[in-house]
């Protein structure tokens, strides 16, 4: 194997799929990336049996040929390589590579390509033709939402429902609530429904793109994005997902309409004051006005009003700020409109028929 590279296009390749490596690998295969070889392309794969990522380099193959390579290890000193310039890979005897770049000259002992774990193989009938961005806009308007908590297994991920020619994302972790729901632009044949690991959310949302579409194939227990150059395939959660429908109130009269960056610089203030026995940030919503404040023992506190246009009942109810400004920082609208009903009731933000975000109230000390 020996090809030539581009440092800045190897680097970007490898950083894509370095995040499939855990930092703990009870197999030594797994902390290695595998490198393929062929027609002009260097495919590098990492994974750690639940999730695998490969990503597509354009080369100058002199020699085709596979190994695996110590990942942290070639990505650092790639990194290190002086910049601008192309590297020259070849794989010598006994698994070693050497890197040649300008004047530097490095060697690493890889490990041959049949210990590496194969990829499943999946039937392109099957694939759904998503765009990119709106996948992308889904996924970050309802990641946020999912579970951290790693003993309520089934909600440390987001569920997929494609049926038709509608798409619906949502996440939950028993406190909050998040739907996202589309239109198609194609009727899909068969119902899909998928619980996807948060983590692969998570590295989907750094690679999808605003541009072209992402080809997704399901399967009982395993989920494939072909996005452009990169490929990844992640395992699924298996169980069931709580009914969202039956949590989701009906829409309400009352409302208060906000202006989104106000009200989130407001309450990122108020969260300053929060600490792990008193995290309740204190809402106090009035007639055309709202009031955000924190008081905290031994700390100090804080008191802001804003202008909201608002006019039903007074209303003072309690809200965990790390919920109010994960759904903020997640939107894109000038203006949001709140639902209330009750200090003991949720809170319901709604954009037409597209999103939903639910979130319950917390006592306030």
């Amino acid at each position: 194997m020996q090809f030539n590279v581009k440092k800045t296009d190897f680097l970007k390749g490898l950083q894509t799929v370095q995040n499939a490596i855990a930092q703990k690998n009870t197999l030594p295969i797994l902390s290695n990336l595998l490198i393929e070889v062929d027609n002009n392309e260097a495919k590098i794969t990492a994974t750690d049996l639940d999730i695998g990522i490969s990503s597509k380099v354009a080369v100058t193959t002199k020699e085709t040929g596979s190994i695996t390579v110590p990942a942290k290890k070639l990505v650092d000193i790639i990194k290190e390589l002086p910049d601008e310039n192309e590297v020259s890979i070849t794989l010598k005897k006994n698994n070693m590579i050497t890197i040649d770049c300008k004047n530097v000259q490095c060697k690493i002992i890889g490990l041959p390509k049949d210990e590496f774990p194969q990829m499943p193989d999946f039937k392109e009938k099957d694939a759904i033709l998503l765009p990119q961005k709106l996948l992308k806009e889904m996924l970050a308007q309802t990641n946020f939402a999912a579970s951290k908590d790693e003993t309520r297994y089934v909600l440390n991920g987001v569920l997929f429902m494609i049926k038709k020619d509608k798409m619906q994302i949502v996440a939950t972790d028993g406190r909050r609530l998040a739907l996202s729901s589309r239109v198609l632009p194609e009727e899909i044949g068969a119902e899909k429904k998928a619980i996807v690991p948060t983590r692969t959310v998570q590295e989907l949302l750094k690679i999808l793109g605003d541009d072209k579409n992402v080809k997704v194939i399901m399967t009982d227990n395993q989920i494939f994005f072909d996005i452009d150059k990169t490929n990844i395939i992640s395992r699924l959660i298996d169980g069931d997902f709580p009914n969202f429908d039956d949590v989701i109130p009906k829409e309400k009269k009352d409302k208060a309409k906000i202006e989104r960056t106000g009200l989130l610089a407001a309450t990122k203030r108020a969260s300053l004051f929060t600490n792990p026995d008193s995290m309740a940030v204190k809402m106090d919503f009035a007639k055309n006005k709202l009031i955000i404040s924190k008081n905290s023992p031994f700390l100090g506190e804080v008191r802001e009003e804003l202008t909201v246009s608002y006019g039903g009942k007074t209303l003072t109810i309690g809200f965990n700020p790390s919920y109010i400004i994960d759904l903020l920082n997640n939107i894109k609208e000038n203006e949001i409109e709140i639902e209330l009903e009750d200090i003991d009731k949720p809170a319901v933000i709604r954009k037409n028929t597209e999103y939903v975000y639910v979130v319950l109230p917390m006592q306030l000390s």
